[in-house]
């Protein structure tokens, strides 16, 4: 079509000039004259071809005197004015040929331009074509001089376009990847943790946060990144890198300048030869749940469709540095191991309620950098990564796509305790069983769900792993999790969702040799944020103003969110009840393009 639109362009332009030199020869005016000067100088360079000898050339090879581009009809006295005349329409009529040539040359690339068989020789064309991923294309001054045709590139039915941002260094395809988001965010209570939810300290209604709505705008869910793709070795290699600005934010930063900081979300790269697939860096964990497959690739995981950057309670999920290998049986079975960053949690972080110590331990500090309290950054020490192992199946029942895993979860624990003078260790771990089923046509059921004996953690921070006996031992924490639902891609531009996440905590309650009283979590007389459970509803919405593999996505995003939680203990006369009513609403434009589809079999 450029080609077309370029020859047209040219053609009409030529046209028109041709029309306004016919009226200055009606009027024998000097104009003429410069415009016959004009065509003569630049016939040579847009001919079909432009090593053809021009008229000038082809006069003076037959020993006749060219008609020159510096004479003018009114130089030449020694003419009468009709031989004056009749030269100019010899000009004219030579101009004339030259249109009808240039009328060949656009009805010969527009047919090339439809059958796509133009070659670089005769239509001025060059491709850049790698087995390894898509086709770019080049667009070199042709041999013309005049016009720069690209070469069509036949796609098969289904292909996606290339991504107008994609580029190629050396044998590698790099992709920007991620999207600009406009979020809005109200909550019925004031949760003080910016526009993700906090889900284990949503406020009572006795306090003044409880008595307080929350309004917010922020860009800070906006990510950037990008994906690498190569064959090396008849291996596929892919380097993934995402950032959002989540990153922790200064005191001040929404007084002014609201300059959130960039924040690594994910960082990998991942090998995958024949049937085995090896990963290294910090990626999504295994044990979150998938859609298709055991797959690093965000699109590929279940985080829900929530707008809620901290997604849905009871999502066991974790983004952490990790190496996996695993082994693709086949298109439908996948079988997976992961060694995964481990951390001793008490709780604390993302609204998690925190352990009681005995008191001669938290008095001493003896377990201070032992233990991980939200806020102990990289100081707790850990005996071995967590191992997580996975087993994946993706049938198909009839023309229904099924997916169905299981995972495991190992996790140890040690703590030296200096008042005795002994270390401890234990060992916990946990499971789950996914589902995520097209009961029919663009109609899902998704339910995920959790159990384990010290891997609280895993339940975004909401459950702590352990609490510790009067003599400083480990007592493993039972915890478990579901986020159930479904997903409806009603037309082809809205998708409907509905999510029930709900989260419970076992109580471990243990005796202070100090005093005689229980402590631990869950225990009579615990603090509030000592939760039993968390439930939270949410629907929303999805909508698709316009989506094209070129330009990108626009889309309108809508979250309605209902969440309580019920500690284990509260006071004569206190709510037992805290809820929150969440709405969330999003503008975002996502970047164009997709992958390169590389066959490395």
């Amino acid at each position: 079509m450029k080609t077309k639109s370029i020859c047209s362009s040219l053609l009409a332009s030529r046209t028109s000039i041709l029309t306004i030199l016919s009226i200055l020869l009606l009027l024998n005016t000097p104009g003429l004259a410069l415009g016959v000067s004009y065509f003569e100088s630049g016939r040579a360079q847009n001919s079909e071809d432009a090593g053809k000898p021009t008229t000038a050339s082809k006069a003076a090879a037959a020993g006749e005197k060219p008609a020159t581009e510096t004479s003018s009809p009114r130089a030449n006295t020694s003419l009468t004015t009709d031989e004056q005349l009749q030269q100019l329409r010899d000009k004219v009529r030579k101009l004339e040929e030259l249109i009808q040539q240039q009328q060949k040359m656009v009805e010969a690339l527009q047919s090339q331009n439809k059958d796509g068989t133009a070659s670089s020789s005769n239509a001025g064309t060059a491709g850049i074509t790698s087995t390894a991923g898509p086709v770019t294309t080049a667009n070199p001054v042709t041999a013309a001089g005049a016009i720069s045709v690209p070469k069509p590139v036949a796609q098969k039915n289904g292909d996606v376009p290339d991504s107008p941002l994609q580029f190629r260094i050396g044998s590698a395809y790099v992709t920007p990847v991620g999207f600009m988001d406009f979020t809005t965010v109200f909550r019925s209570a004031t949760g003080g943790s910016g526009i993700g939810t906090n889900f284990g300290s949503i406020p009572f209604n006795n306090t003044p946060a409880g008595h307080l709505t929350e309004s917010r705008f922020s860009a800070q869910n906006s990510r950037i990144g990008l994906r690498v793709d190569a064959l090396v070795h008849d291996a596929h290699v892919i380097g993934y890198l995402e950032s959002d600005f989540l990153g922790p934010a200064p005191g001040n930063v929404a007084v002014s300048s609201n300059s959130d900081p960039l924040r690594l979300r994910v960082y990998w790269v991942d090998i995958t030869k024949g049937k085995f697939e090896m990963l290294g860096g910090q990626s999504w964990s295994m044990l979150t749940p998938g859609r298709k497959g055991i797959s690093p690739l965000p699109g590929d995981l279940f985080i829900s469709q929530d707008i809620d950057v901290n997604y849905q309670a009871g999502l066991v999920w974790s983004r952490d540095p990790q190496f996996r290998l695993v082994y693709h049986a086949n298109d439908k079975v996948a079988l997976g191991l992961s060694l995964e960053a481990s951390e001793q949690y008490i709780g604390g972080s993302a609204g998690g309620g925190t352990i009681t110590l005995p008191t001669a331990i938290n008095a001493s500090g003896a377990y201070a950098n032992q233990l991980d309290n939200g806020n102990t950054t990289l100081n707790a020490p850990n005996l071995h990564p967590d191992i997580i192992g996975k087993l994946a199946f993706d049938p198909k029942l009839g023309k229904r796509d099924l997916h169905v895993e299981f995972a495991g979860l190992v996790s140890s624990f040690k703590v030296f305790n200096p008042l005795n003078g002994k270390t401890f260790t234990s060992t916990g771990g946990g499971g789950s069983v996914n589902l995520n089923l097209e009961l029919f046509k663009n109609f899902r059921v998704i339910t995920n769900n959790f159990y384990s004996d010290g891997g609280g953690r895993w339940i975004f921070g909401q459950a702590p792993d352990l609490v510790i006996r009067g003599d400083g031992s480990p007592s493993l924490v039972h915890a478990a999790s579901t986020v159930s639902g479904i997903e409806a891609q009603v037309s082809k531009n809205l998708l409907l969702y509905a999510y029930y996440g709900g989260i419970y905590i076992d109580r471990n309650t243990v005796i202070d040799p100090a005093n005689g009283k229980p402590v631990g979590y869950g225990f009579a007389g615990s603090s509030s944020s000592q939760n039993r459970a968390i439930q939270e509803g949410t629907v929303g919405f999805t909508k698709t103003f316009w989506k094209d593999p070129r330009y990108g996505a626009l889309q309108f995003m809508g979250q309605y969110s209902y969440l309580d939680r019920r500690p284990w203990f509260v006071a004569a006369g206190q709510p037992k009840v805290a809820h929150n009513n969440t709405i969330f609403l999003n503008l975002r434009y996502v970047l164009p393009g997709s992958a390169p589809k590389i066959d490395n079999k």
